[in-house]
C-alpha cells in the first residue's frame, strides 16, 4: 500500500475513533509501526491531527457523541439503578478496578467507602474519591483525553498489567451472544488489561446496549462473570445469557422522588410603632429625637401631660423646691420624708 493510501485510511480511522495507538493503526492497515509513525508526522503538519505518546488523536472532533458529559445524560435513571445494584455486590475492603464508562461512574457514586482500594483511568472517578480518607485511589498513567475524561495510551495499559484486583467494573458499547464490543477503539487495549488483572469481571450495561454491536470487539462471553442491567432489558436475551452460564442481575427501576408542595406562608402582620411627641428631646442630647417606644408599650401622651407627669415624679423623689407651692392633689407615687434622705442632705 502506498503512503498516500495509508494516510487517507489513517484519516478515516481517526475521524471515526478520534484516538488510536500506533499498534492499533498498524494492525488495522497491515503496515509496520515505523511506517505509521512517519505517516502521522506528515498528517500532523495539516493541523487536523496531533501526535501523542504512542499514538495520535483528532484535534477537532465533529460531534460530542463520545464526550463524557454528553454520554452521561443518556439513560440516566437506568444508570443510577444499575450503579446502586452493582455497588451492593462489592464486599468491604476489596480492591476494585473501575473503567472510564459513564455507567461504571454511577457504580462508583454508590460505593461509598466499601472498597479499600480503587484503581482507575477515569478522571471523574478519581476526583470522586480524591477527598476520601478511607479509600486509596490508584490512577493509571497515560495521556489525558479531556473529552472522555480518561487516561489512555501505552502507559495506561502497562499500569493495569502490573496490578491485581478482586473485581473489575466495566462498561461497553454493546453486548451480544458473540461478546462485548466498544464504541471507542482507544479503550480496547486498556479494558483488556483490566479484565486480565481482575479475579471477577462485572459488566454494567443498560438495556440499550443489549443486543447491540459496536465498532470494535472487546472480549467474548467467557471473559465475563456477571452482567448488571436494568428492567428494560429484553427478557429473551437475558435468558440466553443465563443459558451461557452468565449471572445476569436486573436492577429495579428507581422511583422518582416525591416533592411535597410548598407550605403556605401567611403574610407578616404590620407592626404598630409608637412615637414620642414631636419636639420631645432626650435630656443632654439636644437636636436628637428619642427612640420610639416598644410596639406593645403604653399609649403615647400629649406634651402637656408628659410635662406634668415629669414634675410630679421629680417632686416625689426629692421633695418640693424652696418657695414652691405644695401640690394640691395627692401624688400618684410615695412621697419620701426628709429624714429618709439621710442627714447629709441640705437645702440651699
Amino acid at each position: 500500500m502506498r503512503s498516500e493510501q495509508r494516510q487517507r485510511r489513517i484519516e478515516q480511522y481517526l475521524q471515526r475513533a478520534e484516538f488510536a495507538s500506533l499498534e492499533e493503526l498498524a494492525g488495522a492497515l497491515g503496515a509496520s509501526v515505523s511506517s505509521i509513525r512517519r505517516d502521522l508526522t506528515l498528517l500532523e503538519a495539516t493541523g487536523n491531527f496531533r501526535r501523542t505518546h504512542g499514538g495520535a488523536r483528532l484535534v477537532n472532533p465533529r460531534s460530542d457523541e463520545f464526550a463524557f458529559s454528553n454520554r452521561d445524560t443518556h439513560q440516566l435513571g437506568e444508570k443510577e439503578a444499575i450503579g446502586r445494584l452493582c455497588a451492593g455486590l462489592i464486599q468491604p475492603r476489596q480492591t476494585v478496578i473501575i473503567d472510564a464508562g459513564t455507567t461504571a461512574y454511577h457504580v462508583a457514586r454508590h460505593l461509598g467507602e466499601s472498597a479499600l482500594q480503587i484503581v482507575t483511568n477515569s478522571l471523574p472517578v478519581a476526583n470522586l474519591f480524591a477527598a476520601s480518607p478511607r479509600v486509596e485511589v490508584v490512577v493509571s498513567g497515560g495521556v489525558i483525553y479531556p473529552r472522555l475524561g480518561v487516561l489512555v495510551g501505552p502507559l495506561a495499559v502497562e499500569a493495569f498489567s502490573r496490578v491485581h484486583a478482586d473485581v473489575a467494573i466495566m462498561s461497553g458499547g454493546g453486548i451480544t451472544l458473540d461478546g462485548v464490543t466498544n464504541s471507542h477503539a482507544l479503550l480496547i487495549e486498556i479494558q483488556r488489561a483490566m479484565i486480565q488483572a481482575a479475579g471477577r469481571v462485572i459488566f454494567c450495561l443498560d438495556h440499550s446496549k443489549l443486543g447491540r454491536q459496536s465498532v470494535a470487539q472487546l472480549c467474548g462471553l467467557d471473559s465475563i462473570d456477571a452482567i448488571v442491567t436494568d428492567s428494560g432489558a429484553p427478557g429473551e436475551l437475558v435468558q440466553a445469557f443465563r443459558a451461557r452460564g452468565l449471572e445476569v442481575l436486573v436492577a429495579p427501576p428507581i422511583a422518582p422522588p416525591v416533592i411535597a408542595p410548598p407550605a403556605e406562608v401567611s403574610p407578616p402582620r404590620p407592626t404598630r410603632r409608637a412615637r414620642l411627641p414631636t419636639g420631645r428631646q432626650r435630656p443632654g442630647r439636644p437636636g436628637r429625637r428619642s427612640p420610639a417606644r416598644p410596639p406593645h408599650g403604653p399609649e403615647p401622651v400629649s406634651g402637656a401631660e408628659a410635662e406634668s407627669e415629669l414634675r410630679r415624679t421629680e417632686t416625689a423623689r426629692v421633695g418640693p423646691l424652696p418657695g414652691s407651692e405644695p401640690p394640691s392633689a395627692p401624688l400618684s407615687g410615695p412621697v419620701l420624708a426628709e429624714a429618709d434622705l439621710g442627714s447629709n442632705v441640705s437645702w440651699d
